[in-house]
């Protein structure tokens, strides 16, 4: 079929056009505007060669989404080059563009990028609200600390008592000597790895980081960490975990898929989850690591220690911010986290 026959859509600034559908189609400002910085950065390397957004083929996108390696996280080049994929597919439908040169593009690069990477855009009112409903000690404690620390599922499940350090709590344990010196915080090992002995017993998950990271436990977390832990059964293991099973496997160190039934049964409750939904659609466990790390990047303004905190960054940076981290870190934490309660 001719774009004529398809009735082309004339417009003297493809992104502006395309901005402008998906905002009539709801998409937040916030989503708007990454998509228009994105695309006007590619435009603008396109100027530079003398070529237009509607001239450009597969090569031309992949020559920049070469580029940009080095520069940016492969998770971000993922993002930007299923942004474009989703902006020439757009196009081509309403006729504007005659063919989507991304489409050959994300079959030749990483297959595991996500062509549709939106999330639910969940505001912290909302989730304020969301987290105000959960009331049982241990799912109000998993919930609230996935979002507070932004650790992941397996990570939580993880967790001895030894890894957590409060100042004030009504109960008496040792914690670990990488927390000395470091009231109030949660250590986030990097050591533990599915199938294999750590701290006297087996797991069921790895953890992912880097590197080990401390990562602060404010008011908030310390509170419901210290309701669950007044309530909590007696573990099974003699490593002491941290959570641990409260249904049929009392005392069972908690496994990422009972983390994820619990998650995932609050949210169908608020109408954020249903079968067959995508990662852009449903809250899991995962999102709540989206959502601290969207929300607390957007308040402090500092790449660094998002990262620090997500354990996603290398030596040399973590050293800095471990040598720093009664300062800077807790400071930054401090004055940005998020309310919850």
């Amino acid at each position: 079929m001719s774009r004529a026959e398809r009735g082309a859509t004339d417009t003297d600034d493809p992104v502006a056009y395309f901005l402008d559908d998906i905002t009539f189609q709801g998409k937040s400002q916030r989503t708007r505007d990454a998509y228009e910085r994105v695309l006007r950065e590619f435009e603008a390397y396109l100027t530079e060669r003398g070529l237009g957004l509607d001239e450009a083929n597969h090569r031309d996108c992949m020559a920049w989404i070469h580029q940009l390696r080095g520069s940016v996280g492969e998770s971000t080049v993922a993002t930007y080059a299923s942004y474009l994929h989703r902006f020439y597919g757009y196009m081509t439908e309403v006729g504007t563009f005659e063919e989507n040169p991304m489409a050959l593009v994300l079959e030749e690069i990483d297959e595991s990028i996500n062509v549709d990477p939106e999330r639910r855009d969940i505001t912290v009112p909302a989730m304020r609200s969301f987290v105000a409903d959960v009331t049982h000690p241990l799912d109000r404690a998993i919930i609230v600390t996935l979002l507070k620390t932004g650790v992941r599922a397996g990570e939580l499940c993880n967790l001895d008592r030894r890894d957590l350090a409060l100042s004030e709590s009504p109960f008496e344990w040792s914690h670990r000597p990488q927390l000395d010196g470091k009231p109030d915080s949660i250590y986030v090992d990097d050591a533990p790895s599915a199938g294999q002995e750590y701290n006297g017993q087996p797991r069921t998950a790895s953890n992912k980081r880097k590197r080990a990271t401390t990562i602060p436990v404010d008011e908030e977390l310390a509170t419901v960490l210290v309701e669950w832990l007044a309530v909590r059964p007696d573990p099974r293991s003699g490593a002491d975990p941290l959570f641990v099973s409260t249904t049929d496997e009392w005392g069972k160190r908690l496994t990422p898929d009972m983390v994820h039934h619990i998650v995932e049964t609050h949210a169908r409750d608020q109408g954020w989850y249903r079968d067959g939904g995508g990662a852009e659609e449903n809250v899991t466990p995962h999102y709540f690591r989206h959502f601290f790390t969207t929300h607390l990047r957007d308040r402090t303004g500092d790449r660094g220690i998002v990262k620090y905190l997500r354990g996603d960054v290398a030596q040399d940076i973590i050293d800095t911010y471990t040598h720093d981290w009664g300062d800077r870190v807790r400071e930054v934490y401090s004055d940005h986290i998020y309310r919850l309660l």
